[in-house]
């Protein structure tokens, strides 16, 4: 049974920010520094929620996971691997579904708030 103290209230946590650059196989344009703050794991390590930011640049994406974006600052172009692509801003909110592929440009400074589920492939 969980209570009141089982809840992650993240405002109140000091999550270690993780700062890092991209690397060569995935980087396009730029050399962005990003940061993500995962401010929490599930026990089976499927779903974590956090914040991510990013510095201008382009790279590669190839989605395992399905995430939810919440954009609280700047402007990125995700395109497909067809080449169509979706502006999104601060106050945009989507999902992206595991399999996706193609790229990510961060426009200006881009944070935003994920959540993310890995969802586990059967063994036989």
């Amino acid at each position: 049974m969980k209570h009141i103290n089982d809840i992650t209230l993240f405002s109140s946590q000091s999550t270690a920010v993780e700062s890092y650059h991209l690397t060569d196989e995935k980087l396009l344009t730029g050399d962005p520094l990003q940061s993500v703050q995962n401010h929490f794991e599930s026990p089976c390590k499927q779903f974590n929620v956090g914040v991510w930011q990013s510095e201008p640049g382009s790279w590669n994406i190839n989605y395992s996971e399905y995430e939810y974006c919440d954009i609280l600052e700047g402007c990125s172009i995700i395109t497909d691997s067809q080449g169509k692509s979706l502006t999104v801003n601060a106050g945009d909110k989507f999902v992206i579904p595991a399999g996706f592929t193609g790229t990510w440009e961060v426009v200006n400074h881009c944070k935003k708030i994920y959540v993310m589920f890995e969802q586990q492939l059967e063994q036989t």
